[in-house]
């Protein structure tokens, strides 16, 4: 996927590829441009990528071909030190002889800092993490959640306009992690500050950014903001990737306008947005949210096409109940409902009809 730079890009790739061996390429012709103050996520499985990109911009690896530029100027010659990048690592990196506030006050003094605005400094971002009281102690004698405040203080206090971060939260448990995730965008969005994240777990890309950036196999499959991404995925990959999908194999017999008509394989016939299908004869992919399926007839319109299925698992899950069916052949798809008075405890062997609206049911690549 090509993305036009503009002129007013705070970071820009143009057409940059990566290749360690000289033959594979790890990044395939990149054209990427995020502007000031944007919090942008590259999120894909391992080897998609993404990390490579950001050690690209980091300037730890070098880019085999293309163009990196930074507020406008190009840095793929300029070393890491000089390129005025804050980075956060999933190890935290921090030094293990020197005080919380010696690791803050390090990057300030090889920018060759006075002492009274070091301390200044080193405070505010102490400050900014919640972590004020913490400056004499030593990075072992705090615990995963703090060391990860440590490094994020670090990398903010001599006030970068960037700042890295690869799977910082990697390390820690799901509740501090969740925290954590409120906490590194309220300080991002305060500072006004820009922000290239990589991870590979979605949730965290779709509550934290402005933009994301799937990528798989070296490529963006698609780059939008995280409700459009979930929304309205362009194609299997990533419909798949972001959050719960489920999928129905079966051949388009007809598109007028944007609606497509597809026989599922198992017989079905069922109309879908077509998205990345053009013609009668395709073979096609249709995608379906969970929570879009409706087992309430009463709140579907007329015209929507209802589907038999059959109830093979109920799980009572707190605020939702998941449900697992036989819809088409296909044994594991899944509908999530609330948890309210009027939705209805399914029971497994049970006989149900589902269904759900056209414009919520998407004609994929197969």
């Amino acid at each position: 996927m090509a993305e036009t730079q503009s002129s007013d890009a705070f970071v820009a790739f143009e057409r940059v590829q990566k290749s360690y061996d000289g033959e594979t390429l790890v990044v395939k012709d990149l054209n990427l441009s995020l502007p000031k103050g944007e919090f942008l996520t590259m999120l894909g499985p391992s080897g998609s990528g993404k990390t490579t990109c950001l050690m690209m911009l980091a300037g730890f690896e070098t880019a085999t071909h293309g163009e990196i530029t930074l507020d406008g100027r190009p840095i793929n010659n300029i070393p890491p030190h000089k390129r005025g990048i804050g980075m956060v690592f999933q190890n935290y990196a921090l030094f293990p002889h020197m005080t919380v506030a010696e690791n803050l006050s390090f990057p300030l003094e090889v920018r060759k800092m006075g002492k009274s605005e070091r301390e200044e400094k080193v405070k505010r971002a102490l400050d900014m993490v919640q972590m004020g009281a913490f400056g004499g102690r030593r990075p072992a004698q705090l615990s995963g959640g703090q060391q990860q405040r440590i490094a994020l203080a670090r990398a903010l206090v001599f006030e970068p306009e960037l700042v890295l971060m690869d799977e910082p939260l990697g390390a820690l448990d799901k509740q501090l992690r969740e925290h954590m995730q409120f906490e590194i965008k309220r300080i991002s969005d305060s500072l006004g500050i820009t922000v290239v994240y990589v991870t590979h777990d979605q949730t965290e890309a779709l509550t934290m950014s402005d933009r994301v950036a799937v990528f798989n196999d070296g490529r963006i499959q698609q780059l939008a903001p995280p409700d459009v991404l979930y929304e309205s995925p362009e194609n299997s990959f990533v419909a798949q990737f972001i959050g719960e999908n489920n999928t129905l194999e079966g051949v388009v017999q007809d598109i007028r306008g944007d609606v497509a008509t597809v026989r599922l394989d198992g017989g079905e016939v069922i109309d879908c947005k077509p998205v990345n299908v053009t013609e009668p004869g395709q073979r096609t992919r249709v995608s379906i949210r969970p929570e879009r399926v409706e087992t309430n007839k009463e709140r579907l319109s007329p015209d929507a096409h209802l589907l038999k299925a059959e109830v093979l698992e109920f799980i009572y899950m707190g605020d939702i109940f998941r449900t697992r069916l036989k819809v088409a052949g296909n044994e594991d798809f899944v509908i999530k409902t609330r948890n309210a008075p009027d939705q209805q405890r399914l029971t497994p062997g049970q006989m149900i009809e589902i269904g759900w609206l056209a414009e919520d049911c998407r004609a994929l690549d197969a």
